[in-house]
């Protein structure tokens, strides 16, 4: 059972991997949620263990944000509760892999707006709630990826950039207000995004975390006093984040284009 009630968390994306592990998380911590995401069943699962094992009240969205009747949805039960939410995390998101021009316009589409026009859509309804009651964090989830541009995945780090520049002009306007903004940047997070987004696992050798540490370091940071908008994660980002500026650009671009090209 949850040792302190909070109060509500958003958590979209939250069907399996990250928004999962997160969800559990701020159950654990206290706080009821609502949980959105298209896989209805998987989100009753999901319910029904946070209420089990945590005592917490929890709301479930089966909806796709990536269209508007998903996100008016989303709107309409956030809308119902009695209080402004405490944490809301955006964490849904698709990525995709390969040339461009080979790719099918309509899931590149779909990326951007599931990526960025959900999580501004969201944070606009969310934010202004969390302000005038003083308190609040927005998390977005964002990735190592946001840094540079990746050459065949350029679709895919073009939206994480967005959600990092996003949230970095969030935390200087929320200054004073008692709500603050963060970007969780992981690096490679072993879930099924990869094989569905990408169509292959990770390589064996290349050091990942998984999203229970993710989700971890996501309640760290709400834990925390301190405010840092970008939060690297995992193994790998705290490396590869400060070295893309180091490298620069271009350069950067042109490493990651080698790493990603397609080999068929």
């Amino acid at each position: 059972m949850a040792s302190e009630r909070r109060g509500w968390a958003l958590v979209t994306g939250a069907s399996a991997g990250i928004g999962a592990e997160v969800a559990l998380r701020l159950a654990r911590r206290g706080h009821p949620l609502v949980v959105v995401a298209r896989r209805g069943d998987r989100l009753a699962a999901l319910a029904e263990q946070a209420r089990r094992e945590h005592g917490v009240d929890v709301r479930g969205v089966a909806a796709d944000l990536s269209r508007e009747e998903g996100r008016v949805a989303v709107r309409g039960v956030l809308d119902q509760l009695r209080a402004p939410l405490e944490v809301a995390v955006l964490n849904a998101g698709i990525g995709t892999q390969g040339r461009f021009t080979d790719l099918d316009r309509a899931t590149e589409v779909r990326e951007v707006r599931l990526n960025c026009v959900a999580v501004v859509d969201l944070a606009s309804h969310v934010l202004p709630g969390m302000v005038a009651n003083g308190r609040g964090d927005l998390v977005v989830m964002s990735s190592a990826a946001a840094t540079q541009a990746i050459p065949y995945m350029s679709t895919y780090a073009a939206t994480k950039a967005f959600e990092m520049r996003f949230v970095r002009g969030l935390d200087q306007e929320l200054r004073g207000t008692g709500v603050r903004a963060f970007a969780i940047c992981p690096g490679p997070v072993r879930t099924a995004f990869h094989r569905m987004g990408w169509g292959k696992e990770l390589p064996r050798l290349m050091p990942t975390e998984s999203a229970g540490s993710v989700a971890a370091r996501v309640i760290r940071v709400l834990d925390r006093r301190r405010r840092n908008p970008v939060v690297a994660s995992g193994p790998l980002a705290p490396i590869t984040i400060p070295l893309t500026g180091f490298l620069g650009e271009a350069i950067s671009a042109w490493g990651a284009g080698l790493y990603h090209r397609p080999r068929h």
